[in-house]
């Protein structure tokens, strides 16, 4: 139902506006078409839909498999272009799922990291959205999403906590010769991190603190 992903887009920027002081920028680095691997921190279950309401373009989601094992919640986050992937082991239908989108020249949007951060720093990464984005070839946008941990309980809506999303420059992965090794996905992983690190401010990069970009940039 592609009517129902955009009135729940504009019903969440409208709450944005008037819940919190909601700051975006970059916003036209995200390419208005063709296949993009946006990867972004995460923080709170806030963060799919604020992404997808302020990347500007229909978005597909990979979301944790429990949510999906409520029929009525299932139905609503499919209807929003989320799938799931079970996290524990390694899901290949989800990465299917995940090459198909890209496939297709759309947009997905992964959490590197799979789950929320408890203290909001970034946690150690898993590797999918490293395979995905060396499989697909396609471009990837690092975000940083900087306040939506302040968002709990009920007092938060009082204060209307400064929200704040950063995107950056697209970057394609680097060629790999021969097969993709183990270390070599590790520093793609890696890499990934350190560019959405750079996004966010000091206190928030956690393990990704320090940067190698440069290994990558020649």
């Amino acid at each position: 139902m592609p009517w129902f992903y955009y009135v729940v887009r504009a019903m969440i920027g409208i709450l944005l506006i008037l819940l919190t002081r909601y700051q975006l920028s970059g916003r036209d680095n995200m390419p208005s078409q063709g296949p993009v691997l946006v990867v972004a921190n995460h923080l709170n279950l806030a963060d799919p839909p604020l992404l997808g309401f302020s990347l500007g373009r229909k978005v597909a989601f990979m979301a944790k498999e429990e949510l999906f094992r409520s029929r009525f919640l299932s139905y609503f986050l499919r209807s929003l272009g989320a799938f799931p992937v079970y996290r524990k082991q390694t899901d290949r239908q989800a990465i299917r799922q995940a090459k198909q989108v890209l496939a297709e020249g759309a947009a997905l949007v992964m959490f590197p990291e799979g789950k929320r951060s408890r203290d909001a720093q970034l946690q150690p990464a898993l590797s999918g959205s490293a395979l995905i984005a060396y499989r697909s070839r396609a471009p990837i946008l690092p975000v940083g999403i900087i306040g939506t941990e302040k968002i709990k309980g009920v007092a938060w809506v009082l204060h209307r906590p400064q929200i704040t999303v950063n995107i950056g420059h697209p970057f394609y992965p680097p060629s790999v010769d021969g097969k993709l090794t183990k270390d070599e996905l590790a520093r793609l992983t890696s890499y990934i991190m350190e560019r959405i690190a750079e996004l966010l401010p000091s206190e928030y990069q956690g393990n990704y603190a320090r940067k190698e970009v440069a290994k990558y940039e020649n």
